[in-house]
């Protein structure tokens, strides 16, 4: 394969983002929380306010902390976000545009997009001249090695798995903070400015890959384990002036970043601040008001449904609103593992008990989302949704009592649910639809932070929760296995396979469908095993969302970013006037 692949991919996924527009990555963010990940972008061009200039201090209101800024834990949507745009880079990036023109792959650090050999199993990349940290100290390939070796450590778990997925490592290999580095089997550095990363199959996008946080230098001299959170060194345009946690981030300029080797970041304002300590609703009535400094700010969360119709009424509130679909999907979770959701019957009987009405009606309506019908999203479908029970979307309560009687739970049964403080609303329509056909449901609610460590753990996992999935890149190979492999399950600190589902036979798929080197015969493939992994039904997909995101009277060049699951691009966002 030759770099050619390259823009035939790039075709294939602009193709279909012209249908329907995608993004990347999972979890929570919002305003008054769905209990999963997000999405949505904008009309027209897409682009707010014009062109920014340089200078002023951007805002961003936020009722949340980051989970993780280590990149080789970064793996949930907008945290993302916030590092590949602002704070560190990677080896190839998605270039700052909306719609199709976001999902057009650019190098980074690297010169190019990387050059293939082996059929697909051996990359290599160069690394630009004048590439230096925040410090000052030369950016080297071994930083990017280093990280990725990083990713494999159980110290710094819950971050994009793909170079455990891929790289040709030795079985058990457990990251350099237990003293081992990956020999060359794996990856090479035979200069301070080439990487070289031997694959164990076939991987016909890997240059998308390498956009990911995993791909960001890290310096060996600077390691700080689980604290490297705090602050990592910055390789992008801003540095971290001050963080303390969940309550404020200064960012302001790293003047050690070259503009000319960073195509990409505009990099507009001089400082950014993140307020961490805001309600849902109080952000939405700052950016309504429009007073003051809140002229420069942006949210970091979905609008309150409860505001919805105040800004949409509203002329000119409604013209400072970002909203598209983001090619996500948020499901019920059923905790494979636990009985009786260890009874396929029963998951079955979930997919026609569900009020998906309700539920999507309790995260906003319309406005909102709209209804899932199978688990892939339409921008990984061709851009057309499947619906593949053909289920009413309020639920069909007697052939769910007609399934569980032949499960052997004529009479219901009980189990738990865990949601967000703010999802309780959504988690009480699921509780409801449950309700009539017998299964009761105690729903338990924890800080918004909270809820991954605890699913993620096999020995504190409930029966239910409600999560959700963006694919990294439009490709159902970012989707389908990161939540469908078995073999990805982890006790604890599991980020991905939040069922906990472990077929054989669909994982043999999985690795089948992966090692295909026709785009257009995997996505056909890949659209049967949705269909057959609908059948088992480890998970009900509940709503495809939208991300309704307000900014200031004052703020120019804000789109939603098709690749970061609807959020605003950091990397182009600034102020009309900097006075």
């Amino acid at each position: 394969m030759n770099r050619r692949t390259h823009a035939a991919l790039a075709a294939v996924i602009t193709a279909s983002l012209t249908l329907a527009l995608g993004a990347c990555s999972s979890t929570s963010n919002d305003g008054g929380d769905n209990g999963g990940q997000q999405g949505v972008t904008t009309a027209g061009d897409g682009i707010i306010g014009g062109t920014p200039v340089k200078g002023g201090t951007l805002t961003i209101l936020s009722n949340q902390d980051f989970d993780q800024l280590d990149p080789a834990r970064n793996w949930t949507m907008p945290v993302m976000d916030v590092g590949v745009r602002m704070l560190y880079r990677t080896l190839t990036t998605f270039k700052a545009a909306p719609g199709a023109e976001g999902l057009k792959l650019e190098a980074d650090l690297a010169t190019d997009l990387g050059t293939s050999s082996d059929g697909a199993k051996t990359w290599t990349f160069h690394l630009k001249d004048n590439l230096k940290y925040e410090d000052g100290t030369p950016i080297t390939a071994d930083d990017i090695k280093y990280n990725v070796e990083r990713s494999y450590s159980p110290e710094l778990a819950g971050g994009p798995d793909y170079a455990v997925r891929y790289l040709n490592a030795p079985a058990g290999y457990q990251g350099p903070l237990s003293g081992e580095r990956l020999g060359k089997e794996a990856i090479e550095v035979p200069d301070a400015k080439t990487i070289v990363f031997h694959l164990k199959r076939p991987v016909a996008e890997f240059a998308f890959t390498t956009s990911l946080p995993t791909f960001s230098p890290v310096p060996k001299a600077k390691e700080a384990g689980a604290n490297y959170s705090n602050h990592p060194v910055s390789s992008g345009p801003y540095k971290i002036e001050s963080y303390d946690r969940g309550k404020r981030m200064v960012l302001v300029r790293n003047t050690n970043w070259d503009q000319a080797t960073d195509p990409v970041r505009k990099a507009y304002p001089d400082k950014i601040v993140v307020d961490q300590t805001l309600k849902g609703g109080g952000i939405a009535d700052r950016l309504i008001a429009d007073q003051g400094d809140d002229k420069n700010a942006v949210s970091y969360v979905d609008l309150v449904p409860s505001k919805i119709s105040e800004v949409l009424t509203n002329p000119d509130v409604k013209k400072r609103l970002v909203s598209e679909n983001a090619g996500c999907t948020t499901k019920l979770d059923m905790n494979n593992t636990k009985a009786p959701f260890d009874n396929a019957k029963v998951r079955l009987a979930m997919q026609y008990a569900v009020d998906k009405e309700s539920f999507a009606g309790a995260m906003g309506g319309p406005a909102f989302n709209e209804i899932a019908t199978t688990y892939l999203p339409p921008v990984l479908t061709a851009g057309a949704a499947v619906d593949h029970f053909m289920i009413k979307p309020a639920g069909d309560p007697e052939k769910a009592k007609q399934l569980l009687a032949e499960a052997g739970f004529p009479n219901g049964f009980s189990t738990e649910m865990v949601t967000s403080t703010g999802g309780k609303p959504q988690a009480e329509s699921i509780q409801a639809s449950l309700k009539r056909v017998g299964v009761d449901v105690t729903i338990t609610t924890v800080d918004p932070t909270a809820v991954n460590s605890i699913v993620g753990d096999k020995d504190k996992q409930p029966g239910l929760t409600s999560l959700g999935w963006c694919p990294d890149y439009p490709s159902a190979g970012t989707f389908l296995p990161m939540i469908f492999d078995g073999r990805a399950i982890k006790d604890k600190s599991n980020n991905g396979n939040m069922t906990r589902f472990n077929d054989p036979s669909v994982n043999a798929e999985l690795d089948r469908i992966a090692g295909m080197d026709d785009l257009q015969k995997a996505n056909a493939a890949w659209l049967a095993l949705d269909a057959k992994i609908m059948d088992l039904s480890p998970a009900v997909p509940l709503v495809w969302q939208k991300k309704p995101v307000l900014v200031g009277s004052n703020i120019a060049g804000a789109y939603a970013h098709p690749v970061w699951a609807g959020q605003l691009d950091y990397a182009a966002i600034g102020l009309k006037s900097a006075k």
